[in-house]
């Protein structure tokens, strides 16, 4: 049996999280207080990561919250600095990346990204085109948890639900994947991905990622 598909997040997994110094960074381009900035960072987060509103109209909004305007030249400042923060990828994983898709394996990605930061991404990495589907959520209008994000990458790569592995760091998006019938693997590290790969494998009998063949497991 052909190896099943890997569906990877983004953020957290092939690229690292948001980095301590773009975070400061942000604030001190905003102007404001880091709690105010941080609860309106992230309170209207969503609808820019499903791509119901575009960068400047983001950041108006976050200064709405905050009881400010931020000006042209600003907003354009906190967009460039915005993309700096979650620009850093793991080397590792994406090297892991690479070695799967040279192997034959099929691969996907699913990230909760705007559209500013899947643009820089996709201009500036070209391991992306080693997936099979990218379901960046502001150009399929759902993010996780929402099953919808989930049921979408299932009809994009053709796969049944059981024969995709989900890959995230966050235990809430991996339960929801789950609950659609994929398989999940809360992420910690490469190697312990590496090793819930060969297992899941074993289990279907058949090549693990690195090409080596597996027996079936009894029973």
């Amino acid at each position: 049996m052909t190896p099943g598909t890997v569906l990877f997040d983004l953020f957290g997994v092939l690229a690292c999280p948001q980095s301590t110094d773009g975070r400061q960074r942000l604030v001190r381009t905003a102007g404001v207080p880091a709690p105010d900035f941080w609860d309106a960072y992230w309170a209207v987060r969503p609808p820019y990561d499903r791509g119901e509103t575009d960068g400047p109209g983001y950041w108006r909004q976050v200064a709405d919250r905050v009881g400010t305007r931020f000006d042209d030249r600003r907003i354009a400042a906190l967009i460039a600095t915005d993309i700096a923060s979650w620009s850093a990828v793991d080397g590792t994983m994406v090297a892991l990346v690479e070695e799967l898709a040279a192997r034959g394996r099929r691969i996907g990605l699913l990230s909760n990204i705007p559209e500013e930061l899947a643009r820089h991404y996709a201009s500036h990495h070209a391991w992306l085109g080693h997936f099979d589907v990218c379901a960046f959520s502001c150009r399929i209008g759902h993010a996780k948890p929402d099953p919808a994000a989930y049921h979408w990458c299932q009809r994009a790569l053709s796969d049944p639900p059981h024969r995709i592995l989900f890959v995230d760091d966050r235990q809430e998006n991996v339960r929801a994947a789950e609950a659609t019938g994929m398989r999940g693997h809360l992420f910690t590290t490469p190697a312990r991905l590496r090793d819930r790969l060969d297992r899941w494998d074993a289990g279907e009998g058949g090549p693990d990622p690195l090409g080596r063949r597996r027996p079936p497991t009894p029973g």
